[in-house]
């Protein structure tokens, strides 16, 4: 596995030049930025911040949905303060299992804010993977409660196939251009964490 994620860590770094995290509130409006941040993190973000969303889809909901290809989706999103950039980071991890073959699918990347254009007044996380590799759209529901993820295509890697070629898309069908996945403990996100630093600050959130 720690095979795995430095053979994605090198590819995700060869293309990380072209991404700068201090972009991380550009385009909208200050206020709102932090308004949308304490209600992901539950609070204004201090030095690192966490936020967990989970679920497994069960018999019935697969059933409603035949052409949804995931049958369990994990989403970690963080905040960590960059003093010298004058700003916030963001980045997410996803993690992904599909209903008809084996195996742990991950992938990660760094995020904006953005305003959604559908509405003209949502604020979600626009979060991209390096190397035209896709990304989700990540909104709050209006309790908080739940995350509300969106996606055309997004690149992830087997997590047990220590190569690049490990690689694959998973791009939206008619069920999975949108995911709901409901706030857990950070626990239940430990696992999409491969830094031993990151890890032991995760666990102490």
């Amino acid at each position: 596995m720690k095979q795995t994620f430095l053979v994605v860590a090198l590819a995700v770094a060869a293309c990380a030049a072209a991404t700068s995290a201090g972009q991380a509130q550009e385009g909208v409006d200050k206020a709102k930025a932090a308004a949308f941040d304490n209600r992901m993190f539950a609070g204004p973000p201090a030095a690192k911040a966490y936020a967990c969303f989970v679920r497994r889809y069960d018999a019935n909901h697969l059933a409603q949905h035949p052409k949804q290809k995931v049958s369990a989706m994990k989403l970690l999103v963080a905040a960590e303060d960059a003093p010298e950039d004058k700003t916030t980071n963001y980045s997410f991890r996803l993690g992904v299992s599909y209903r008809h073959r084996p195996g742990n699918f991950d992938s990660s990347g760094y995020c904006n804010h953005a305003i959604a254009t559908e509405s003209g007044h949502e604020i979600r996380f626009e979060c991209n993977v390096d190397c035209e590799g896709g990304g989700i759209n990540v909104a709050l529901s209006k309790d908080d409660k739940s995350a509300i993820a969106r996606l055309s295509s997004i690149r992830m890697w087997n997590r047990n196939k220590p190569d690049d070629d490990a690689s694959e898309e998973l791009i939206a069908g008619a069920d999975d251009k949108i995911f709901r996945v409901d706030r857990a403990d950070l626990s239940e996100c430990a696992e999409l964490v491969t830094d031993r630093k990151e890890l032991a600050a995760l666990r102490h959130k």
